[in-house]
């Protein structure tokens, strides 16, 4: 995906001519020229990685560090020839044979050295070679390592080493090495020496904390054209930034002997074989480590002093850290991940050098090369931008794009041809976008990408937009973990595991082996997973979310099916409704909130599992046994927008919005507000039904117990008997037997015929009964026991009942059933009264 994606105008990486919308591209140029107007922007030589592939400069963000690399590392002798004036009996007696030993896993780099620093903090020793081992002659024979011709030498120099690392150095190179004298790093200062190749005088400088004994010997190659570090402690002691590097990453002329040749192949080699042929080199090794890619060429980069343009972010850094507080994170840790990226960020490279791309709207003189760029030329060239898209630079003549007042020294001038850094066009898109549509809010309510990209988008956006309008240009970002095939590997057409979301909702050709799912069930996986970090999918997955979307449709279902002749006028007002259903009102509710707070938290993965839970355990193993009844559906819209639809057109009612209107799709229902009613319901009752809830459970396993008996097939075959030590409890279920409204009595809520509470376990009644259980809730024993229900079976209900046989115009009917078939009048009278 390209950068401008992001903000809905089409790219594409391997299309030269990119199309985009010119309003933008006036948005991105006006950005650029108000920071640079500010003075965050400036040109200036400076080290960056270039990637000689691409012929062009890159930023942190388009980097990658894969494993396996293996650089062609050295330890390299430099010989020393002054001290200072001060300091010059401390290594007197050693001169004219002392060396400074360093180590670089970048040999190409040498031509460029310009010191050798140290820590100032750090001990060194002036060590001498005394004696070689049996094991350095076999060495030369190891591809990985290699002894120089130095150590075949009938007499070596004295080398300064890191004093910490003597005895490491010793077993690698296979040399005694005897420690003569120490000193500090800060007694190194100023020394010179020799350069091994163009023999310039050189000297030895205090570097910063990168300086460790973790590695190498102590003592850094300094090239401040070729690294970072380097460029920073060049600036501090003058150092000439030399990088004798071309475009096309090979040697120029002021590399002598080197010009022309590959840095990365055949001059790395040739300075390497220079070294050892004059006696520069100790041992040559290879070393595997991680190295920047190019990300877009997978080839390896180099780190080379050239002309660019930078966004200092020195001026706003501290203002962008201020910014990333106020910012909500999802999830929270991601705050500390580009917090720590973007307070050790140094300057910006913004500019690149490709043949396509947003230009950066610079002039230079042809002479002096000054760049000529202030507001009333950017203003001009955003203007020209705006009606004619960016291509404009690049067939207009400088005279054109100049505002008027320079025309009569525009052919003192040439236009730049470099282009924008793709990740200041992506992160200069807040101004594209929510700049240029009058229906949109500044800041964005949420930006949302991987977690690769609080170096990329994410920093990006928020430099450019703290630079310009001194805030975040989002107030909440979500970061989302990568999605891999089942056996958590990533997702590759080379390895074939692609999981092709079209094929999950259309299916594959083979319709048996990869059967279409279609959206909903998609949407369902997308809610089920926490994409917080990496996730997977893959066949079996899917099957088991297509098990959760069947269960979830078939609950749907059987509600309609219960409501399909339900009327307005059959609602009856929550002070009627039994405590059952009052309780499950309450759940429904608690549910609604809950999810709202998902949706509002972006935690869609738990809204999954309330859904989940409420439909598997609150209503199909509890309360669809009981009362099968009531609906609601607008939670699971956002998710499942398909079946919800299914459910919305099948309801028995229409849905009145607050205007007076009719919803006649579900999303036009708006979001459901928070009955709190339905939350009153009491902490104490919530207790008690959580306590019967329990109880259900373990009434349950004795029934079962008693099914595995032979005693009962059915559990309406039964009749449970409880004895609870809690006499509040014990009080509220015995009302429960014999509860008025039948909804609520405890035998409907256990499945059985009938329920008696005993007051004590020494009845002779309770001494008979086989079939028994135990547990304990909250301290208190609850004794559960089962026999054969009483009475007979009820041809309608199928409970059993003494009452059956006692009713002359319905002998098989127990007294509730009597009722009901008792008052509803014959068919003649029933067409009579409509």
């Amino acid at each position: 995906m390209s950068s401008f994606q992001r903000f809905g105008v089409w790219a594409d990486w391997n299309n030269p001519y990119l199309t985009l919308d010119p309003k933008y591209e006036a948005a991105q140029i006006e950005v650029f020229g108000e920071m640079a107007l500010k003075g965050h922007i400036y040109r200036g030589r400076k080290p960056v990685h270039w990637s000689p592939s691409s012929r062009t400069a890159l930023a942190e963000a388009e980097l990658e560090y894969p494993e396996g690399h293996v650089s062609r590392s050295i330890y390299a002798l430099f010989r020393m020839v002054s001290t200072p004036s001060s300091k010059e009996s401390l290594l007197e007696e050693f001169f004219p044979d002392i060396c400074l030993a360093i180590w670089t896993t970048t040999p190409w780099t040498v031509p460029a050295n310009a010191a050798v620093a140290v820590n100032a903090k750090l001990q060194y020793a002036v060590v001498e070679a005394k004696s070689l081992s049996e094991d350095v002659h076999l060495s030369a024979g190891n591809k990985k390592k290699r002894l120089g011709n130095i150590v075949t030498e009938p007499k070596m120099p004295f080398f300064i080493v890191a004093s910490n690392l003597v005895p490491t150095l010793e077993a690698k190179w296979g040399i005694k090495l005897i420690v003569k004298k120490t000193l500090s790093g800060s007694d190194l200062e100023n020394c010179r020496y020799i350069h091994p190749i163009n023999n310039m005088e050189c000297p030895v400088v205090i570097g910063g904390d990168y300086i460790t004994t973790e590695s190498g010997t102590g003592l850094v190659h300094t090239a401040p054209g070729h690294g970072q570090e380097d460029y920073v402690t060049g600036l501090k002691y003058g150092l000439p930034i030399y990088s004798p590097v071309d475009d096309d990453g090979k040697f120029t002329e002021e590399a002598g002997q080197f010009n022309g040749l590959d840095v990365l192949g055949d001059g790395n080699a040739a300075v390497v074989k220079y070294l050892d042929e004059t006696l520069s080199i100790i041992m040559e090794e290879s070393y595997e480590h991680k190295y920047p890619y190019d990300w877009r060429t997978k080839k390896p980069t180099i780190f080379r002093a050239t002309e660019q343009w930078f966004a200092s972010v020195e001026g706003f850094r501290q203002a962008a850290m201020d910014a990333i507080g106020h910012v909500k994170w999802i999830p929270a840790q991601a705050q500390n991940r580009i917090s720590s990226m973007t307070s050790s960020r140094s300057d910006w490279c913004i500019s690149r050098q490709r043949t396509w791309g947003l230009p950066i709207p610079v002039f230079y003189h042809v002479t002096s090369r000054e760049p000529l760029m202030n507001k009333e030329t950017i203003d001009h060239i955003k203007s020209i931008i705006a009606q004619k898209g960016s291509d404009a630079w690049w067939y207009m003549t400088v005279e054109d794009l100049l505002p008027e007042e320079y025309c009569d020294t525009a052919s003192e001038y040439e236009k730049g041809t470099d282009t924008m850094d793709v990740w200041f066009d992506s992160g200069s898109s807040w101004a594209a976008v929510l700049g240029e549509r009058d229906c949109l809010n500044f800041p964005a309510d949420l930006y949302l990408e991987g977690t690769d990209q609080h170096r990329g988008w994410f920093q990006s956006s928020l430099l450019t937009s703290i630079a310009t309008k001194g805030k975040a240009p989002y107030s909440s970002v979500i970061t989302h973990g990568f999605v891999l095939d089942e056996k958590g590997l990533k997702m590759s057409k080379s390895l074939g595991n692609v999981v092709d979301p079209h094929t999950i909702i259309e299916g594959g050709k083979n319709q048996k082996e990869a059967p279409g799912y279609g959206a909903d069930i998609m949407r369902l996986w997308v809610s089920s997973v926490d994409y917080t970090g990496d996730v997977m999918i893959g066949p079996q997955i899917l099957r088991q979310i297509s098990d959760v979307y069947r269960k979830l449709r078939g609950t749907l279902r059987y509600l309609l099916g219960n409501l399909h002749d339900w009327k307005v006028e059959n609602a009856v007002s929550y002070q009627e409704l039994p405590m059952i259903d009052r309780h499950a009102l309450f759940q429904l509710e608690n549910v609604v909130k809950n999810i709202r707070e998902g949706y509002e938290n972006y935690q869609f993965f738990k809204i999954f599992q309330i859904i989940q839970r409420f439909v598997n355990v609150d209503l199909s193993n509890f309360y669809f046994d009981i009362a099968k009844d009531r609906l609601y559906v607008g939670v699971i819209a956002p998710i499942l927008p398909h079946l919800a639809e299914d459910v919305w057109q099948n309801l028995p009612f229409q849905y009145t919005i607050k205007d007076g209107s009719i919803a006649g799709f579900v999303f036009e229902s708006k979001w459901p507000s928070v009955n709190e009613k339905w939350l009153t319901f009491p902490a104490e009752e919530v207790d008690f039904w959580g306590k019967v809830l329990e109880l259900r459970t373990e009434v349950n396993k004795v029934l079962e117990i008693a099914r595995t008996g032979k005693l009962i097939g059915s559990s309406l075959e039964a009749k449970v008997y409880l004895h609870v030590s809690d006499a509040s409890l014990a009080s509220r279920l015995l009302e429960m037997c014999s509860a008025n409204n039948d909804a609520d009595a405890l035998h409907r809520i256990f499945l059985t015929s009938q329920v008696e509470v005993v007051p004590s376990l020494d009845h002779e009644l309770v001494q008979n009964i086989s079939h028994t259980g135990e547990y304990v809730v909250e301290d208190d024993r609850v004794w559960i026991g089962v026999s054969r229900a009483d009475g007979s079976k009820c041809e309608r209900c199928w409970n059993y009942s003494p009452q059956v046989g006692s009713f002359t115009e319905h002998p098989t009917l127990c007294g509730r059933c009597f009722n009901v078939v008792g008052i509803q009048p014959t068919p003649a009278m029933a067409a009579a009264i409509s």
